[in-house]
């Protein structure tokens, strides 16, 4: 009797936590980013492909008319993205989900063209992700705090072209560099 109760528990728990992972929220979906001030300046679009996660800017807070055209491009990167419109361009990849916390991606500053390594953390209730870019080591960083919108904050017809890269692989991030670490 014992054992027959022992190995009906463990089953439960065992099937308890297979079902909570099953429905455990996912970085995916749109995400709102806000500078300092509390005004939002962005709008990113998480998806995920096969198991790995990445994220485009799908959105931007300032007229077209406010920017120059190096501004609407990616001017300073290197490789691929050189030159590529910013709307639209995959900021993030590479990263790897472990349940809440999402590791071995990268970022593009667009700004400047530099790449840092990036690491995320999603709250439990999946409505905030704490998004972290750094250079070298995690203490050489920012922390962002981003918010999730709606899954029909921008409908299909509303979105951005998708920048595709012109094949090869995404650059990796540079480990010397020091200026203009991830803002």
């Amino acid at each position: 009797m014992k054992f027959g109760s022992a190995l009906a528990l463990a089953l439960l728990v065992a099937v308890g936590g297979v079902a909570r992972a099953d429905n455990e929220p996912t970085a995916t979906g749109f995400w709102e980013v806000k500078d300092d001030d509390g005004n939002p300046t962005a709008w990113f679009l998480f998806s995920q492909k096969h198991d790995v996660f990445s994220a485009r800017l799908v959105k931007g807070f300032k007229k077209p008319e406010e920017l120059t055209e190096e501004e609407q491009r990616c001017g300073k990167c290197t490789g691929e993205k050189k030159g590529a419109r910013i709307m639209g361009l995959t900021l993030f990849w590479g990263m790897k989900r472990d349940g809440l916390k999402y590791t071995g991606g990268s970022v593009l500053d667009p700004r400047n063209g530099s790449i840092y390594h990036a690491k995320m953390d999603l709250s439990e209730d999946g409505q905030e992700l704490a998004v972290r870019g750094y250079l070298g080591i995690e203490m050489f960083g920012k922390t962002q705090t981003w918010r999730r919108l709606p899954d029909d904050a921008l409908k299909g017809k509303d979105l951005p072209k998708e920048v595709l890269a012109k094949g090869g692989t995404a650059p990796k991030p540079e480990p010397a560099a020091t200026e203009g670490a991830a803002q």
